[in-house]
Order: structure tokens, then C-alpha cells, then sequence
């Protein structure tokens, strides 16, 4: 494996082109060289041969004459002086030369050893076409030892006569060892051309394919997220501006992928702190991204994996109408969700989410807690019902005795008086109803500003119980109050203080049957920062259904009974509102035909408003 990547590097198919490129072009030029060289040295050879032929045709032609012009024996007359030239002047080396008579028998010959021939007949094809005078007669002959030879046979001629022929037969063997010799040195320059350039090449292909892996390593090292390496530079070549290109789209990368990162980190603070439950999910309805709102208003583990359609509790179809609808709300309670009484109500928005040239790729879903808000608006209601109706009944009953008086029971003097205390008790009933109501208003704007004071607490309750003491008395109801030692005062607010405290002692003396006892304590809280103060009676406590809402504006345990005691149903509600604008708290604990205890706690501070 490792052996066939390396063959598949660009350094070695470079270095493979270089010395491919090179043999080819040696093996191009090697062929045409030698074979122009063996052409040449043919060539030199065969006009060699001819020239010599040539001569010894002209030389020989006198000494052929008489064989024709007489009858007599060739061989009788000129082969000692044919066989002395031809041995002499025109020996070859590894050639035979003969020389012939008009008829092609041998008169002479340059070989020692084929003297028996003379006299015997040439019967080659070359012979007897240059008796023909045929001047070109030529050709390369392979003998029995195969020895490639060269061949010549020329006419000799005397006056356009031919007399007789030249025949040469020569050895080619140095010729051809002389192009072998061009081989082997052309072959051993070819392999010392491809050992140079595959050195060349390896280095040359170094330099191409080093930046290449520079560049490779820098890839790498951005698609593991390390942003840090650059790209060498080598040169201003194609590959350096490629390498310069690489490290500023680097940059440009991290810069991209860190501004993505912010952005991301933006989205996932959003999330995490919106107030509102967010839920997305793809084109098939599976959740693919949520907050952690979304997980507490649905009480649910995680959302991986889970279908839209199945964590909302709706059908495919109802899901794929309000996908393909913008800005879509559904309401959606808890209790349908969870199958508890937990009475919360969720508001779903679904908005879907668009990509071009693909339309609806998911859907998002926003989830909205308005269970307070329906409660709020239902306390509106109910306080807006509450008021008319606390303000029709003693209206309706002023109107109805002023209508009366005016029908004539004014005359009767008994029943006028009673008439007009009727009218004057209701209207002192709309203007407690209506003070109530102008101090809450300025609670809830906070234009009703504190004015601390340092307070006595023994002596305040003490004053406070004296102003009960005659309803008190009708009742034969017991009151005690109790202050720990060491709390001498605290910095508080006496007139709205007071407020608090007759409200819930008045309603301790209202719902405590006679013989009753009713209990006012005063004490710091265990981390000493806070003073609590509690009225406790004995008596007929409040049912736990309505615990919850005692604090409420006009609420009223029993309507008809608390109305006709005089009271407005907001007294509670304004000590609340007080302790809160002093920094305290308020909780009530009761039981029913046991008794009831008000606690209400204040911060202890200092002059300068610095808790203790």
C-alpha cells in the first residue's frame, strides 16, 4: 500500500515524465543518428569499393583487348600480369577481387587460396548483368558463415565494347562493428542522460512538490481548527501566489469561523436566557434544537429525537397547516400535556423556516408561559367586577332611601332619622372603599414615599391594643403582647405600620368569638438582619382552599358575612403592599376553627438606612 501511494506522489510522476520524456527524445534522436551513420559508413564503404573497381576496370581493360581480338587462351597471355595487380595494388582487407573475360571466366583473382579458379566461370547474376553493360550492380550478401558481404560487379569496356568485368566481394563485419561501437556508446550515453536527469528531476520536482506539501500540511492543519500554521512562501512563482493565497484565505477563514463562533455563542446566550421556550425543527418534524426554558415548560428530559407533532400533543396535519403558515399561535395547557391540574397555559407560536430554491426546511416553535398573564387578566376582570359591585350595593341603597325620603317618609321624623344614619353609613362605607382604593393605587406607582422614624415597638403595640380595647371588651377577648428583650425599636414607617396593624387586628377581633385570646409578639429573626411581628388569635381560621388568594384584592372568605362587617375586602392587600414597600415579607398560616396567625417581617436598618 505505502509502495503504490508513493508511486501515486507528483515527485515521482514528475520525475517518471522527466525520464520518459528524455528516453523517448533519446531514442528518437539515437535511431536517426544511427542510422545516418550506418547509412554514411555504408555509403563511404560501397563508393570505395566502386572506386577501386573503377580503376581496376580501366587498368585491366588493355589486358582483356587481345582476348577478344584474337583467339587465343586469356590465360596464357595476361593472368601473370592481371594476378600481380590485382594482388598488389587492389588488396582489401576481407575482399576478393576478380577480374573476368567477355565469356565470365575467372582471369584473375586477389585471393591466394582461389587461384584454382582461374579459368572457371563466374556465374553470378552481378557478372552477367555487368557483361550486359549494366553499370550498377550491387548487393549485400550473407555467405555460409554468415558474414554479411558487400558486392560489386562493373563493366570493363574498350570502346563502348565490353571486354570483360570487374567482381568484388568484400566484408562488411568492421562496418557493422563500427555502428555496434555507435550503439553501445549512444545506449551508455542514454543511460547516463536518464541517471543525470532522474537526479535533476528528483531535485527539480522537489522544489514543486515542497510547497505543494506545505500547503497540503496547512490544509490539514485547518481542517483539524488550527488556524496558527502558514503556507512557506518559496518564490513569487504560480505556486508561491497559490501559497500567499492559501495564508490569507487562512486568515480570512479564522476570522470567518471566530466571528461565527461569537455569533453562535451570541445565539446560544439568547437561548439559554430567554424568558420564552424555543423549539426547532427540521423538514421531517424532528427537534433539532431547543433552550432550556423550552425543557421547564414542558417538563420533559431532553427533546433528542422526539417529533414536534408528538411533543405538542397535535396531529401531523394540524402541525403541517401551521408550518405553512406565518406567525400561526395555538394555545396549549399543561394539563393536556401532562395529564396534573396544574392549570398553566402556554402560548405556541410557529413560525417556519424558509430556504431558497427549497421552501419549508423546518419549523420554529416559540412557547410563551401566559398562565400570569390570564391570571392577571382575570384578577382585572374580577377587580373591575369588584368594585362596581362594591360601590352598586351602597349606591343602589342611597338612592333607594333618598328616593324614599323623598316620597314623604321625610314627614315622619323617626323614620327620617333612620333613613339619613342608613345614607351615612354607606356613604362612609364608599369613602372607606375609595381611600382603600386611592392608597393601594399609590402603593402600586410608589407614590406613597416612607417616612422612617425610630420606633418604640413595645410602646407601638401597646398603643395599638388600647385603641382595641373597648371592641376588645365586648367580646371578652384577651390580648397579650409580648417583645423580646434587647429590641427596643426599629427605623420604620409608624403611620403606614399602624395601617398594617389595625387591619389584622381588627381582623383578629372580627373573626375571634368572644372569649377569645389574641396574641402580639415581637422579635428579631435568627440571622438578627429582620424584625418579625405576629398577631395570633383563636379564632375561626380560614378553610386551605383559600389560603392561597387571602391576600388577593376583594377577596373575601365569606362575602356576606365580611360585608356586613363592615369590611372592604382590600385590607390585606394594602398591608401586603406596605411590608413590601418597606422591604418585608408577609405570610399567614391558619387553621380552620383553630385559630389564625398574621407574620410580617421589616429589615432592621440604621439611621442611614443600612441594615443592622
Amino acid at each position: 500500500m505505502k509502495a503504490r501511494n508513493f508511486f501515486r506522489t507528483i515527485q515521482v510522476k514528475l520525475v517518471i515524465i522527466y525520464l520518459l520524456l528524455i528516453l523517448v527524445a533519446m531514442q528518437l534522436i539515437g535511431v536517426y543518428f544511427i542510422s545516418t551513420v550506418k547509412n554514411s559508413l555504408i555509403t563511404s564503404f560501397t563508393n570505395n569499393l566502386k572506386e577501386q573497381a573503377d580503376i581496376l576496370s580501366k587498368f585491366a581493360a588493355p589486358s582483356l583487348l587481345p582476348n577478344i581480338e584474337t583467339d587465343n587462351n586469356p590465360a596464357e597471355v595476361a593472368t601473370e600480369d592481371l594476378n600481380m595487380v590485382v594482388r598488389n595494388l587492389f588488396s582489401i582487407s576481407g575482399a576478393e577481387v576478380q577480374v573476368l573475360d567477355a565469356n565470365g571466366k575467372i582471369v584473375a583473382t586477389s585471393l591466394q587460396v582461389h587461384q584454382s579458379r582461374i579459368g572457371q566461370k563466374n556465374n553470378s547474376l552481378a557478372v552477367s548483368r555487368a557483361l550486359q553493360n549494366i553499370p550498377d550492380n550491387e548487393e549485400e550478401i550473407i555467405d555460409d558463415d554468415n558474414t554479411r558481404k558487400k558486392l560489386i560487379a562493373l563493366p570493363v569496356t574498350h570502346n563502348e565494347k565490353v571486354v570483360g568485368a570487374v567482381y568484388v566481394v568484400a566484408s562488411m563485419t568492421e562496418l557493422y562493428e563500427t555502428v555496434n561501437r555507435v550503439n553501445q556508446i549512444f545506449f551508455s550515453g542514454t543511460l547516463i542522460a536518464l541517471g543525470l536527469t532522474g537526479v535533476l528531476g528528483i531535485l527539480l520536482a522537489h522544489t514543486i512538490t515542497n510547497p505543494i506539501q506545505g500547503l497540503t500540511r496547512q490544509a490539514e492543519a485547518v481542517a483539524e481548527g488550527r488556524f496558527d500554521l502558514k503556507a512557506p512562501v518559496l518564490g513569487e512563482d504560480e505556486i508561491g501566489r497559490l501559497s500567499m493565497a492559501f495564508n490569507d484565505m487562512t486568515i480570512r477563514l479564522k476570522e470567518a469561523l471566530s466571528v461565527n463562533e461569537e455569533e453562535n455563542e451570541k445565539l446560544v446566550s439568547v437561548l439559554s436566557n430567554m424568558s420564552d421556550g424555543v423549539v426547532a425543527a427540521d423538514e421531517r418534524g424532528v427537534i433539532i434544537v431547543w433552550n432550556r426554558r423550552a425543557v421547564e415548560l414542558l417538563d420533559v428530559e431532553t427533546f433528542q429525537g422526539v417529533e414536534l407533532s408528538e411533543l405538542l400533543g397535535i396531529g401531523q396535519e394540524k402541525l403541517t397547516e401551521l408550518q405553512h403558515g406565518r406567525g400561526r399561535i395555538m394555545m396549549l395547557t399543561k394539563d393536556e400535556q401532562e395529564g396534573e391540574d396544574s392549570g398553566s397555559l402556554l402560548k405556541v407560536t410557529f413560525t417556519p423556516i424558509h430556504r431558497r430554491g427549497k421552501g419549508i426546511t423546518g419549523t420554529i416553535a416559540v412557547l410563551q408561559d401566559v398562565t400570569e398573564q390570564e391570571k392577571l387578566e382575570q384578577s382585572r376582570k374580577q377587580f373591575v367586577a369588584n368594585v362596581s359591585h362594591e360601590l352598586r350595593t351602597p349606591l343602589t341603597t342611597i338612592k333607594s332611601y333618598a328616593e324614599a325620603l323623598n316620597d314623604g317618609a321625610l314627614e315622619e321624623r323617626e323614620l327620617s332619622e333612620r333613613f339619613v344614619g342608613v345614607i351615612s353609613n354607606e356613604t362612609e362605607r364608599m369613602i372607606r372603599l375609595v381611600t382603600d382604593l386611592l392608597h393601594l393605587s399609590r402603593l402600586d406607582s410608589n407614590k406613597a414615599p416612607l417616612r422612617r422614624q425610630f420606633t418604640n415597638i413595645h410602646e407601638m403595640l401597646d398603643e395599638m391594643a388600647d385603641r382595641f380595647s373597648f371592641q376588645l371588651r365586648q367580646k371578652a377577648i384577651k390580648a397579650n403582647v409580648h417583645v423580646d428583650r434587647g429590641l427596643e425599636g426599629a427605623w420604620l414607617d409608624r403611620d403606614q405600620i399602624d395601617q398594617v396593624l389595625d387591619n389584622l387586628f381588627s381582623n383578629a377581633i372580627k373573626y375571634t368569638l368572644d372569649g377569645g385570646s389574641i396574641q402580639l409578639a415581637a422579635r428579631k429573626s435568627a440571622d438578627s438582619n429582620f424584625l418579625e411581628i405576629s398577631v395570633k388569635d383563636t379564632g375561626i381560621g380560614i378553610p386551605k382552599k383559600d389560603l392561597t388568594r387571602i391576600f388577593d384584592r376583594f377577596y373575601r372568605v365569606d362575602k356576606a358575612r365580611s360585608r356586613n362587617m363592615g369590611g372592604t375586602g382590600l385590607g390585606l392587600s394594602i398591608a401586603r403592599e406596605i411590608v413590601k414597600a418597606h422591604g418585608g415579607t408577609i405570610a399567614l398560616h391558619s387553621e380552620l376553627n383553630e385559630g389564625t396567625t398574621v407574620t410580617f417581617t421589616l429589615p432592621l436598618l440604621h439611621e442611614g438606612g443600612v441594615t443592622e
